[in-house]
C-alpha cells in the first residue's frame, strides 16, 4: 500500500514533504489546516503573516507552511515556494464574485519557476453552502484542463464539517448519499485519498 511506495523512496517508513497552502482571505486555508491536523476548528482567527505545522498521515510527514490570503500579503507568496513538493489552494465555493480574482492568482503561481512540474491539490471549500459551486464547474473556470506541465486533482470540502478533508464512512455529509460499494456518492471520500495522490505524484517526480 502507501507505506510500502514511501519505502521504496527513501527506505524509510516515512517520507517528509514541503507542501505550501495557498489561497485568498477567507478561503478556509487555516480552518483546513486544522482538520488535517486533526484540531479544534470552532476559533479561527485569519492569517497575518504564516503558519508552519507538522502534519503525519499514513506515512508521510507534511511540512505545511499556510500563508495569508490577504492582497498585502500576496506579493511575498513566491518566497516561500523554493523546494516545495506539492502545492494546496483552497478556494472559497460559495463567494463565486471572487472566481477570477482567485483564478489570476492561481494562473501567476504555477508560472513560476520554483513551482515548475509540481502536482497541484484544489480544494474547492464550503461545500457545505447552498451558493457552493461543485467543484467540477470550479475545474472548469479555472482551466485546470489546460494544465499540461503538472498533475493536478480537485477535491470538493468543507473544512468546517471535515467533510472530503478526513476519513469519513456512513452517508455523506455533501448529498446525504451512502458511500461503499453500493453507495451513490460520487465526491471524493477522504483525505485519505488524496494522500495516495500525493503519494504517487511524488513517486513520479522521483524517477
Amino acid at each position: 500500500g502507501l507505506l510500502s511506495v514511501i519505502q521504496k523512496l527513501k527506505g524509510s517508513p516515512e517520507q517528509e514533504l514541503r507542501i505550501v497552502l495557498l489561497g485568498l482571505d477567507n478561503a478556509g486555508k487555516t480552518t483546513l489546516l486544522k482538520r488535517l491536523a486533526s484540531e479544534e476548528v470552532s476559533t479561527i482567527t485569519p492569517t497575518q503573516g504564516f503558519n508552519i505545522k507538522s502534519v503525519h498521515s499514513h506515512g508521510l510527514k507534511l511540512n505545511v507552511w499556510d500563508i495569508g490570503g490577504q492582497r498585502s500579503i500576496r506579493p511575498y507568496w513566491k518566497k516561500y515556494l523554493g523546494s516545495t513538493d506539492l502545492l494546496i489552494y483552497v478556494i472559497d465555493s460559495a463567494d463565486q464574485k471572487r472566481f477570477e480574482e482567485t483564478g489570476q492568482e492561481l494562473a501567476e503561481l504555477t508560472e513560476d519557476e520554483s513551482l515548475t512540474g509540481v502536482p497541484l491539490l484544489v480544494f474547492a471549500n464550503k461545500q457545505d453552502l447552498v451558493t457552493a459551486a461543485p467543484a467540477a464547474e470550479i475545474a472548469e473556470g479555472l482551466s485546470l484542463h489546460t494544465y499540461r506541465d503538472r498533475e493536478w486533482q480537485i477535491q470538493a470540502c468543507s473544512a468546517l464539517s471535515g467533510e472530503g478533508v478526513q476519513v469519513e464512512t456512513g452517508a455523506c455529509g455533501l448529498c446525504g448519499a451512502g458511500r461503499g460499494p453500493k453507495g451513490l456518492c460520487s465526491h471524493p471520500s477522504s483525505f485519505q485519498d488524496g494522500m495516495n495522490w500525493i503519494s504517487s505524484q511524488i513517486v513520479n517526480r522521483k524517477k
